[in-house]
């Protein structure tokens, strides 16, 4: 790469990326702006019409797409996508992992202290987090390794889905801040695993979205007229940017982790929030 080429820092041409969770809002718009960067981008999600759906807007927008349905925690399912991923393409270059979210039982509320908190709940979305980041990350993982060697260009590129509730602590979603927690320490140890034992083959990093609208917390933050909630006024209040995220302010993060650009960016949490995390609330 010529140092000169700044257009190909960016470039994803000829890549083979999943997209797991590629139907939400968040994996969706990641998995469009992957493909506006020239990768073939596979949309993974639980629901099939769903996904198709993701897979062919980013058809319509003149990029490749296909879907596959798989269940993050479902080993055989993810074995059965990734074998064809690898029928139709041969090779897997980019992960990922956008599949997560958050369980109604693992957070306190009005009718509910930590001391009461669905035990169920919680180990529910420290599986849906953490373990559905750890299982593709292993069978894609390989499927990634077994199709380049040490010499084959640039390191395959694991992206995993942090969050601000990681590295601050957020009233409430104890069972989502632990999980995400989870996964930037899974994602720094993976790093450096890939980077010490494995040749450098696969690069891990992540990106901690601040406050982003999506299926999972909109109820939380606005009412009915769209206005904000109790909760939400607080966040913009501590956002110093004074708004949520869009989701399509994701996607030069990730893009730049996944692109030549970035080939000694290892083992790091990037922040796209706002200014959240910089501000202390004084």
């Amino acid at each position: 790469m010529m140092v000169g080429d700044s257009a190909g820092l960016f470039d994803l041409s000829g890549q083979v990326a999943v997209v797991t969770g590629g139907s939400g809002v968040l994996g969706g718009a990641i998995a469009s702006g992957l493909a506006a960067a020239g990768a073939e981008v596979c949309v993974l999600g639980r629901n099939m019409h769903r996904a198709e759906a993701a897979a062919q807007r980013i058809r319509d927008a003149g990029h490749e797409a296909f879907a596959i349905s798989a269940d993050v925690l479902d080993v055989a399912a993810l074995e059965d996508a990734r074998d064809k991923v690898l029928s139709r393409h041969g090779r897997l270059d980019i992960l990922i992992n956008a599949a997560g979210g958050h369980v109604d039982g693992a957070a306190t509320g009005p009718d509910r202290d930590f001391f009461s908190m669905d035990r169920q709940a919680l180990r529910d979305v420290m599986e849906l987090n953490l373990m559905g980041t750890i299982l593709p990350c292993q069978i894609f993982g390989q499927a990634m390794l077994g199709t380049r060697s040490v010499t084959d260009g640039p390191p395959a590129v694991i992206v995993n889905i942090s969050s601000m509730s990681a590295d601050r602590a957020v009233s409430r979603v104890a069972g989502y801040g632990s999980s995400k927690s989870a996964v930037d320490g899974f994602t720094r140890w993976l790093a450096v695993h890939c980077a010490d034992e494995l040749d450098g083959r696969i690069r891990v990093n992540a990106i901690a979205p601040g406050f982003f609208l999506a299926e999972t917390n909109r109820a939380l933050l606005t009412d009915k007229e769209g206005g904000l909630t109790a909760r939400g006024l607080k966040i913009i209040e501590r956002t110093p940017m004074k708004r949520f995220g869009n989701a399509e302010e994701l996607i030069t993060a990730v893009v730049w982790l996944c692109a030549p650009g970035s080939t000694f960016v290892n083992g790091t949490i990037i922040p796209v929030d706002g200014g959240f995390s910089a501000w202390s609330g004084v």
